[in-house]
């Protein structure tokens, strides 16, 4: 050890996310001289059982997004209350000590972004004093699997304004042997859809929240077709057992309506959750469609039953807003057979500990935990280390253009390189089940 890991000075401020809103900043120093810091992530599209975020309300500063509150409560009140007692190194009760500060079940007195902020930072402080990097600080020695990543191509829904109801058209690089490999196969289709889009009128297509396209489009059917037209043209296979498979996130609670219907603009029609589920099994009939995240709403729970019955053997089905990463609520779909895996954001569940639980409780249950950023995110590279430390397997940070997305992948082809041969890409095996 580098020396003492007990915290001596934790200082919180406010600072700007990927789209220009304030969002949490948390350094923290122990005595021994280790320091860390940490950026909390927000989401656009959050499911209401997330933990909370504390904003400000205040319409005449950043039309109410500031920060300043939960700042002043990580500086006031958890700074104090840690500071020369608490050991940064035992991550478990740091963790449950600071949700005891905040007495909240969904942490809204101090605010999940002023917590997650002080408890990722304690984590890399910890790590620096150990001298290691996080992701062998936090998996140990069998930290070695790079993850798969999916990549956002075309945007629709809250994350692009192009009239799309659904949020994202994915490629997965299934066909890849290594993780360097992986992002190259994806950045080639990502300007085959550029060329595609370009073919198709002015240059009026955008670049969404995640980076993906966004480009104005008729119908969801479109944006599959040129995803799988881009991957022919980039010179890949496009199909479930080549080179590059097709993943939606259809974001159902975005436009569910208050009778339990689903209201798709781009279709002209409103649908049943069995009439949805029906119809996303004949988009993964006719395209090479591997991966579906949130297909059907939050709550929506016999919907979901239908649809894990209907494609549950042939595709993966993620529960992002189903799930919250809460572990509580995983158990509680695990029981029910609901979905096969799980989207995992630190910042939707509020501590390490709990977002390093759920992960832990998927693998056990046999779901798949992708580890996932959000749509307002920062140049921080947690969730790569985080990947790596729990074998997780898959990582969804977005496209490949915007620093805050490239810090991610960036991150990874560096804990690539330092693992050398003793490192492993996880590859299509992560998917044989459904294959």
């Amino acid at each position: 050890m580098a020396g003492s890991t007990t915290i001596a000075a934790v200082r919180a401020r406010e600072v700007l996310d990927s789209r220009g809103n304030p969002t949490v900043e948390v350094d923290i120093r122990l005595d021994g001289g280790a320091t860390g810091r940490a950026i909390v992530p927000s989401g656009a599209s959050t499911g209401r059982h997330e933990a909370i975020e504390l904003r400000d309300g205040d319409p005449a500063r950043h039309e109410g997004k500031g920060v300043l509150r939960a700042v002043a409560g990580v500086n006031t009140i958890i700074a104090p209350a840690v500071c020369g007692s608490t050991d940064a190194a035992d991550q478990p009760a740091l963790d449950e000590f600071l949700r005891e500060l905040d007495g909240t079940s969904n942490k809204s007195s101090l605010g999940a972004n002023a917590i997650l902020g002080v408890s990722l930072a304690a984590a890399h402080a910890a790590a620096a004093a150990a001298e290691q990097p996080l992701y062998r600080y936090l998996g140990g020695p069998d930290a070695t699997t790079l993850p798969m990543p999916m990549v956002n191509i075309i945007s629709g829904g809250r994350h692009a304004a192009a009239g799309l109801d659904m949020q994202d058209f994915l490629a997965i690089p299934i066909g890849a042997e290594t993780y360097s490999d992986a992002l190259r196969m994806v950045v080639d289709v990502y300007r085959a859809v550029g060329r595609i889009l370009t073919q198709m009128g002015p240059y009026a297509y955008g670049v969404a929240d995640e980076g993906g396209y966004g480009p104005p489009m008729p119908c969801h059917e479109d944006a599959l077709a040129i995803l799988y037209d881009a991957t022919r043209m980039a010179g890949y296979r496009s199909a479930r057992n080549g080179d590059i498979a097709i993943g939606m996130d259809v974001a159902a609670s975005e436009f569910v309506d208050g009778d339990g219907s689903y209201a798709l603009r781009a279709e002209g029609r409103s649908f049943t959750s069995r009439e949805l589920a029906d119809l996303l099994a004949h988009w993964c009939d006719t395209y090479p469609i591997i991966s579906i995240e949130d297909g059907l709403a939050e709550d929506d729970w016999d919907g979901w039953e239908y649809l894990t019955q209907r494609l549950g053997a042939s595709a993966q089905l993620i529960g992002d807003d189903l799930f919250t990463t809460n572990p509580q609520r995983l158990a509680q779909g695990a029981d029910a057979g609901i979905a096969n895996a799980v989207l995992v954001k630190p910042n939707q569940i509020g501590t390490l500990t709990e977002t390093l639980e759920t992960v832990r409780l998927a693998q056990e249950r046999g779901y798949l935990p992708v580890i996932s950023a959000r749509s307002g995110e920062t140049e921080d590279t947690t969730i790569a280390d985080l990947a790596v430390a729990t074998g997780a397997g898959q990582i969804k940070v977005g496209s490949i253009t915007r620093s805050e997305r490239l810090a991610k992948y960036n991150r990874l082809l560096r804990i690539e390189e330092e693992l050398g041969e003793g490192g492993r890409f996880a590859g299509r095996e992560v998917f044989a089940r459904f294959l």
